[in-house]
């Protein structure tokens, strides 16, 4: 019995540590800077991209009025009234032409880091708004850009590469190409926003996974054959792949097979590149072949939660750039002390001779 209580309280106090690792140990917010830009320019430019028809879809007397889209909410046993949007209450062109570009700005600014911590919530209202606003036109591209700035609102991703670090650090008297201003501190919400996104990611891969187990086409392996050649997205020719059906049918249950391991497989340290590499001709050829780019690159960004800190730093600021590129030295945190049997082995230190 003692042995079982033993191995019971080592298991808890296992658990507990590892739980709090996971969650709580400070992270370095560089690679979630790094998701903040490129986050911040998709959503730029998909709410750029209204411009051309603003009044068409959030006008009083466009393609989907107000009545209508609440009908939507009702339909599917929704009440509208948790469906929040502030253009709801929008009735004249001229205030609807003033929010929007007022909302282009706070998502310019969102993607430069200035006011991160203001930005990024404001970015996040001005989003779930022109969703909620016309569900008719909800695509994965709006669910991902909505998941990546709900959880980037949740940490300091401005306190890197970002116009609020170099206004930090001209208020500190630092120049650029001399003086350098140490970098942020690691960051317990820094962690959480990136354990969040990542389980998140796990999420989406897997229940993308199973829904296409229930399709034949995925299990006869001609999916993605239908996909080439459905002419309303095709933007390649690629019907000359009729010709490798055997290609075709591997191509087809491997994209399967990497969706429903990819919550399994991308959490080891040397599996990880694998499917993170995977990742990027499947995504890039929806994108390029499909007509589907924006949403092609957006997948990348969320996986991009995976990539360290200290290699996103060694990346972006080479040894040679030490002198500080963007006022910041390359910063790489220090390896936490583990238990023998956890990841470390014991140093090879001679034992001292007995006196």
């Amino acid at each position: 019995m003692n042995l079982v209580a033993a191995y019971l309280r080592e298991l808890g106090t296992a658990a507990v540590a590892g739980w709090n690792r996971f969650w709580f140990l400070p992270r370095d917010v560089g690679t979630l800077a790094v998701i903040r830009i490129c986050a911040g320019a998709m959503l730029f430019y998909t709410h750029l991209v209204w411009t051309k028809e603003l009044d068409a879809f959030f006008g009083p007397d466009g393609f989907v009025p107000a009545a209508a889209a609440e009908s939507f909410y009702t339909a599917i046993g929704t009440s509208p009234r948790y469906a929040l949007s502030y253009l709801w209450y929008v009735e004249s062109p001229g205030v609807l032409w003033t929010l929007h570009i007022a909302g282009l700005v706070v998502l310019g600014l969102f993607t430069l880091g200035l006011f991160t911590r203001t930005t990024a919530v404001l970015s996040f209202v001005v989003a779930l708004s022109y969703v909620n606003r016309v569900p008719g036109t909800l695509f994965g591209l709006d669910q991902i850009n909505l998941l990546l700035v709900s959880y980037l609102m949740l940490a300091p991703c401005g306190a890197a590469y970002s116009l609020d670090r170099r206004i930090a650090a001209w208020r500190h008297g630092a120049k650029y190409r001399g003086t350098e201003l140490p970098p942020a501190p690691p960051s317990t919400a820094a962690n959480v926003a990136t354990r969040l996104i990542q389980l998140h990611m796990c999420v989406v891969y897997f229940f993308a996974g199973l829904g296409k187990l229930q399709g034949d086409t995925w299990w006869h392996g001609d999916a993605l054959w239908g996909a080439a050649a459905n002419l309303e997205y095709q933007t390649v020719d690629l019907t000359w792949l009729m010709d490798y059906p055997v290609l075709m049918a591997v191509l087809s249950q491997a994209t399967a097979y990497w969706e429903l391991t990819f919550c399994v497989l991308i959490w080891p340290r040397l599996t990880r590149p694998l499917v993170m590499l995977f990742a990027v001709p499947l995504h890039l050829g929806i994108g390029l072949c499909l007509g589907l780019m924006t949403f092609g690159l957006i997948m990348p960004i969320g996986i991009a939660s995976f990539v360290e800190p200290w290699l996103t730093r060694r990346l972006l600021e080479p040894a040679e750039a030490g002198q500080g590129r963007g006022g910041e030295r390359p910063a790489h945190p220090p390896v936490p002390r583990t238990p023998i049997g956890e990841g470390e082995t014991p140093s090879r230190r001679r034992p001292k001779k007995a006196s």
